[in-house]
């Protein structure tokens, strides 16, 4: 069985490495192949130019292929590997496109994973473990009011005067300003048309507690079901969110302000004039480091007072190994696809996994990967 693993950009390489270095047999397909062999080379001389015709024609069943490109090849590589029984892995969220793929490859026995990387994916991990604990313990009563956050964001270590530092292409994290949002607050649903209308200050439980701006992020409501929350569950909060430094509203009030003015194909090239400049701007540096924080809390009230409170906060820096977000990123990947070949994921399309045992494997990984991994209980 062989590991096809496509796309050698800037978030792929710790896992790919790490599958490499642990003699799995890997073919690594990438556009530009010389940047493949700089990322590889000392490790493996199997890097082929990305074509999917060629790939395709290379997969076989029972292998698994890995997606770290561009988010529109997802789902044509998935029924590829549908077709010819071989699985398929992925960090990026489920499209409806993908989701529709999943009845066909139960009915193959291919195994189609997708939201395992960082956020989606070790934050997925971090609430399947927090909801089975909190069900298990002595405090769960279905009539308990429950408020779940998830915030998780890409800073810059070294904080500059824009609050924010980029690691690829500005155009995605622009367009996402764009993006509507749909999580619950004080029992109700709140829908936001721009983030920064929701922009909220939380304080996260590290070693040396640090507030942060939050918003919601695309849509939470749906997440509720895949952290088995029991539909007559009282839900007083529900957010998945994006975490960003203190002040960066005020640093993007003018960016805010022009991209609620963008409309029709001149918009569309206006934001990426905006990326370019942004990219030439804010890009990080030779090894300066980035940061990524992630919090996952959830809290259960009966009549007005906290019965159960638990949070993971995980913080991680760019050091001698990689960047953060590469490792966060690209390591979880890496061990679905050992989940995978080890016939521990179910077949069909699935997201990071609930299974406790696989969920405290990755988690005991993770550590390794952050600087800061901590699952702190406010009631002790």
């Amino acid at each position: 069985m062989t590991i096809h693993w496509c796309g050698t950009g800037l978030s792929a390489i710790p896992g790919l490495r790490r599958l490499l270095e642990a003699s799995h047999d890997v073919v690594v397909w990438n556009r530009t192949v010389s940047k493949a062999i700089e990322a590889v080379g000392d490790l493996t001389d199997r890097v082929h130019a990305f074509e999917f015709d060629t790939l395709s024609g290379d997969v076989t069943e029972g292998d698994v292929v890995v997606s770290m490109l561009p988010g529109d090849w997802h789902v044509p590589l998935a029924e590829m590997c549908i077709n010819k029984g071989a699985h398929f892995v992925s960090s990026s969220y489920i499209a409806p496109e993908m989701r529709e793929l999943h009845a066909k490859a139960v009915l193959r026995g291919v195994c189609v994973v997708n939201e395992i990387g960082l956020d989606p994916g070790i934050d997925h991990l971090m609430a399947h473990h927090l909801v089975a604990d909190y069900v298990a313990s002595s405090a769960f009563n279905a009539e308990n009011d429950l408020s779940f956050l998830s915030y998780c964001g890409g800073i810059p270590k070294i904080t500059n005067a824009f609050r924010y530092k980029f690691s690829w292409s500005p155009l995605g994290v622009l367009k996402a300003l764009r993006s509507p949002s749909r999580s619950v607050r004080n029992f109700t649903e709140l829908n936001v048309t721009r983030p920064w209308d929701a922009i909220r200050s939380y304080q996260a439980p590290l070693p040396i507690p640090e507030t942060f701006e939050v918003y919601p992020n695309r849509d939470s409501l749906p997440f509720m079901e895949d952290y088995r929350f029991e539909p007559t569950w009282r839900i007083k909060e529900f957010v998945r969110g994006t975490l960003r430094l203190n002040g960066w509203a005020e640093a993007w009030a003018d960016v805010f302000a022009e991209v609620e003015t963008l409309q029709g194909e001149a918009g569309e090239q206006r934001l990426k004039d905006m990326s370019d400049q942004f990219w030439q701007d804010n890009a990080y540096a030779e090894g300066e480091p980035d940061r990524v924080v992630l919090c996952v809390d959830l809290k259960a009230e009966h009549a007005g007072e906290t019965v159960w409170h638990k949070t993971f906060v995980m913080d991680a820096w760019g050091d001698e190994r990689s960047s953060a977000m590469a490792r966060l990123v690209s390591i979880p990947v890496s061990l679905a696809v050992e989940a995978v070949l080890n016939h521990e994921i179910p077949a069909g399309v699935t997201p990071a996994p609930s299974d406790p045992k696989l969920v405290l494997r990755f988690l005991g990984v993770v550590d390794r990967l952050a600087q800061h991994l901590q699952l702190v209980d406010h009631m002790a």
